[in-house]
């Protein structure tokens, strides 16, 4: 079993809130992780998709009351809102008998359906976590390009061999379409939405134009935005919002869009392998999204990521901010023999990073100019995990 990063913050933080909601996609180890946490807490696990389990939640209030002394794990949660009132009730009710933490560990597979009606009636006692799929830091034992091209979700990713890892990609696409998906919006028509996702791969780290999207499918752009949004809360799709400050520059305004699993990009364009990746158009963009998303995850909560480019022409893949205001510069580049391109520099001059690094495919770490460091993927990973 590969350990996850979030296991340690997940333990922390049932140890100090009453209710922790885990986010993720499906599939993405959600459920594995909660039970391998939950042996230390007595844990009682109820899966809300079970009709069993449902059936035991027919009375709430009496069923969860005499499991008070246990941590409660309700997986799929967005199934059955009705419970957050319920849940407010028994953790005041715990909170007067002395029992303030560790509660409630609820499971949920989209953003939007589950922050809503949580946090209508939970504020002040939840908090919340975000599990991605595998990253590089997780997944050394494993060569670093099996991750980039199969995408971090677990099955994908330890499959036997190549085909089975597509076939499951594919699987897992269809599944989301024609089942879970409209579980959580308006009814959307499987093969639409499945030609949008797959514009998107092709789109891939471009910058959004939902007009574009829009007149692609026939549709008009109010329908494309909300298709967006959907997977966007779906935890599939990530905005990726351009750095705006006031240096007098016209800056781009649009933000950038990409589909966070690269596994999932690579299906959705039916790439089956390496060597297919590699004589394909979206080899660059996709090593760069994998680069951004991987860092994404591995940064401290608190850590923002941007994009800056200008209408000049300066350019930066990904800007990280600080809480204290400082920022990270960090270019991507698919050759072993990276070279700085003069709008990294000229983006730079604008906007006076601290540190600025170049990540690459290669293992060794050095520096191409003084304030210049060439790092590899799960180098810099490393390095934001220590902060």
């Amino acid at each position: 079993m590969l350990t996850r990063i979030l296991y340690a913050k997940l333990s922390d933080a049932i140890a100090q809130s009453p209710a922790v909601a885990l986010l993720g996609p499906r599939q993405v180890g959600k459920t594995t992780l909660a039970m391998e946490v939950g042996k230390s807490h007595n844990a009682l696990y109820l899966d809300l998709e079970s009709e069993q389990d449902r059936a035991k939640l027919a009375q709430p209030e009496l069923y969860l009351a005499d499991h008070q002394d246990k941590l409660v794990i309700l997986d799929e949660i967005h199934r059955a809102p009705g419970l957050f009132p319920v849940l407010r009730g028994l953790i005041d009710k715990g909170r007067r008998a002395g029992r303030r933490t560790g509660q409630y560990l609820l499971l949920g597979s989209a953003s939007l359906e589950l922050l809503k009606q949580s946090g209508e009636t939970l504020a002040g006692r939840i908090a919340y976590l975000e599990l991605a799929p595998f990253n590089v830091l997780e997944t050394q034992a494993l060569p670093a390009d099996e991750i980039w091209v199969r995408g971090g979700f677990p099955e994908s990713l330890l499959a036997a061999d190549a085909a089975r890892s597509l076939r499951w990609r594919q699987d897992f696409i269809r599944t989301y379409l024609e089942r879970d998906i409209p579980q959580f919006g308006p009814r959307i028509a499987a093969e639409t939405l499945r030609r949008f996702w797959g514009m998107l791969a092709h789109h891939q780290g471009g910058l959004l134009n939902t007009a574009q999207f829009a007149r692609n499918l026939g549709i008009d752009a109010k329908t494309a935005t909300s298709y967006l949004d959907l997977l966007v809360d779906l935890l599939l799709v990530r905005r990726l919002p351009p750095w705006h400050a006031n240096l007098g520059k016209r800056l781009v305004k649009s933000p950038k869009v990409y589909v966070r699993d690269s596994g999932l990009v690579h299906a959705l364009l039916n790439i089956a392998d390496k060597e297919a990746l590699l004589a394909h158009p979206v080899i660059g963009q996709s090593w760069e999204c994998f680069v951004i998303e991987n860092l994404l995850t591995c940064a401290p909560a608190q850590v923002q990521g941007y994009f800056y480019r200008s209408s000049g022409g300066a350019e930066i893949d990904l800007l990280l901010a600080w809480p204290d205001g400082s920022l990270w510069a960090i270019e991507v580049k698919r050759s072993l023999a990276p070279k700085v391109e003069r709008g990294f520099h000229a983006a730079c001059l604008d906007l006076s990073p601290a540190r600025k690094f170049v990540v690459y495919p290669g293992a060794e770490r050095y520096r191409i100019a003084a304030d210049i460091e060439v790092i590899s993927l799960a180098g810099l990973a490393l390095e934001l995990r220590k902060l």
